[in-house]
């Protein structure tokens, strides 16, 4: 017994497979690469918000969820985009753990109870 052929996707642009490197997007029937270490506020994006993307005209990408915007000749190029494969991540924005009060926040919270 053999299984019917898979028909012919009908999206415009859709992301493949995912690996610790980067993800594959196919665009109109050709496969791209898109790396995490050229394209780096990727990596900490969910896979649900990967495989939001929208082709809004033939060489343009958009990730709503992510406001990324990229056009496709970036993916073929990262070096003639240096603002992309320069950005590093903003540390101050990172979490960051909770500090505990300091003494003195401690004793005037005291004399306000009290």
């Amino acid at each position: 017994m053999t299984s019917a052929r898979h028909g012919q996707s009908t999206l415009a642009v859709e992301v493949t497979n995912v690996s610790p490197h980067g993800f594959w997007l196919l665009v109109e029937q050709q496969e791209h690469f898109v790396s995490f270490k050229d394209f780096p506020w990727f990596r900490d994006a969910t896979i649900a918000d990967l495989m939001k993307v929208d082709l809004p005209s033939p060489h343009h990408l958009h990730w709503p969820h992510l406001d990324v915007d990229l056009a496709i000749e970036s993916l073929h190029h990262p070096e003639r985009y240096p603002l992309v494969s320069r950005a590093q991540p903003n540390k101050r924005l990172q979490p960051t753990k909770a500090r505990r009060p300091r003494q003195a926040t401690r004793r005037r919270q005291a004399r306000l109870r009290g």
